[in-house]
């Protein structure tokens, strides 16, 4: 993971955290791997520092959530998922109507989400921030969609070109902490992975104009290698969203899985 101020905002409002854990396990069919893995990017809007408070409020809050209801070595269910998400809501509300905060002076924060267990993972978002995920035999595909109104246009059938065309196409429908918990309605997808497979998350700063659907297969596709290096490959994505946009800050998770099959397991070797 790597967060960048980018190349005109005055501070970052951007956040994320990871933790991960691999144990190495031994049994008469073999070697194999079991593996946990919690990834948040959260990018907060507000001005005046707030938005920065709000990413913040929101990466603590979930992440201390699921520490307290994520024990076992399954994923969390949906109800779960969507909890730990409203609780971070319901912080950031109540911090907004405490400072006497009112319509588009709430701070506020997007959301996104993955948690990892062996070879599958259930993703989570609220806002714009993005989930991709690059596989050899699929390319790029984006599991996540915007919350946003020309988003809602297109879903009640509006054709996209009219859509994107409105003033206010890329608003946002969907954000942590301006309204109450009745108008937060997270979406969740589980995964499963049975190929080698890079999982990108970002704030819109590297999203933004097309950029990843544009540069994929230089900057992302060799990253799915063993011999790559992540460290590199990703302050390399980080330098490309500053080269092409750089208007925003930019926040990248890049999460390497690696599937290989034997007969009684699915191992994910990082």
């Amino acid at each position: 993971g790597l967060t960048d101020i980018g190349r005109k905002r005055g501070h970052n409002e951007d956040c994320f955290a990871i933790e991960t854990s691999i144990q190495k396990k031994e049994s008469p069919q073999g070697t194999y791997y079991t593996a946990k893995g919690f990834f948040l990017v959260c990018d907060g809007m507000g001005g005046h520092a707030s938005g920065e408070v709000a990413s913040a409020m929101a990466v603590k809050n979930v992440y201390n959530y699921f520490r307290e209801n994520w024990e076992e070595d399954e994923l969390p269910d949906v109800e779960t998922i969507k909890k730990a998400i409203l609780s971070a809501n319901e912080a950031i509300y109540s911090a907004n109507i405490q400072k006497g905060q009112t319509g588009s002076g709430r701070m506020g924060t997007t959301l996104i989400l993955t948690l990892l267990q062996d070879t599958k993972a259930v993703i989570a978002h609220v806002g714009d921030s993005r989930i991709y995920k690059v596989t050899r035999k699929w390319g790029l595909e984006q599991l996540t969609t915007d919350h946003s109104v020309a988003q809602a246009e297109i879903k009640h059938g509006v054709s996209p070109d009219i859509a994107f065309a409105r003033p206010d196409a890329y608003q946002l429908t969907q954000a942590l902490g301006p309204r109450d918990n009745n108008f937060v309605h997270p979406d969740v997808n589980y995964l499963d992975f049975k190929e080698d497979t890079l999982l990108l998350m970002c704030s819109d700063g590297l999203s933004d104009n097309e950029l990843l659907e544009s540069h994929w297969e230089t900057a992302l596709l060799p990253l799915i290698s063993s011999k790559a290096n992540l460290e590199e490959g990703i302050t390399q994505v980080i330098d490309l969203g500053n080269q092409y946009n750089g208007h925003d800050n930019i926040t990248c998770i890049l999460i390497r899985i690696k599937v290989q099959p034997n007969l009684e397991h699915q191992s994910p070797i990082f």
